[in-house]
């Protein structure tokens, strides 16, 4: 078989658990009405900070179930930071463990998952009147800082 249609998970049997941490961010760009109503608790389907910080949480916690060629680890801590700007919602969120393998696939997970929340939770404040999303857009996924140090 030809290595183009090889999948494997990476062997980390022979790693040495290690301190890892890992911080990603991402945005989505939102209508300037609609981050007031996010601020002001006017939307409909509640609280979307703190449903988009559980869920981010969740994420960071399940990625090795929905990455099919991720390791579960032992997360240690999430860290969640939903900042509301004019018209934007920034998500960070930053992951600990102490494994075989990083955690930069859990943390980049966690925004992404916080971010699509987000839009859920708004998109009918979002929608034009042909139910299009001519201004939201989510943008911006990357990872920040990466750590890995032996304690």
């Amino acid at each position: 078989m030809s290595e183009a249609g090889k999948v494997r998970m990476v062997d980390i049997t022979g790693k040495e658990e290690v301190y890892r941490e890992a911080t990603a961010v991402g945005a989505i760009k939102l209508r300037r009405e609609t981050i007031e109503k996010i601020r002001g608790g006017e939307v409909p389907k509640g609280d979307v900070v703190s449903v988009a910080k559980t869920a981010a949480i969740l994420a960071v916690k399940r990625t090795w179930e929905i990455i099919p060629l991720c390791h579960p680890i032992p997360i240690t801590s999430v860290q969640v930071d939903v900042e509301l700007l004019d018209e934007e919602a920034k998500v960070t969120v930053n992951v600990k463990t102490t494994a075989r393998t990083g955690v930069e696939m859990e943390a980049l997970t966690g925004v992404s998952v916080a971010l699509l929340t987000i839009w859920d939770m708004v998109k009918a404040l979002e929608k034009d009147e042909r139910g299009q999303y001519p201004q939201t857009e989510i943008r911006s996924i990357r990872v920040i800082e990466k750590v890995k140090k032996k304690e």
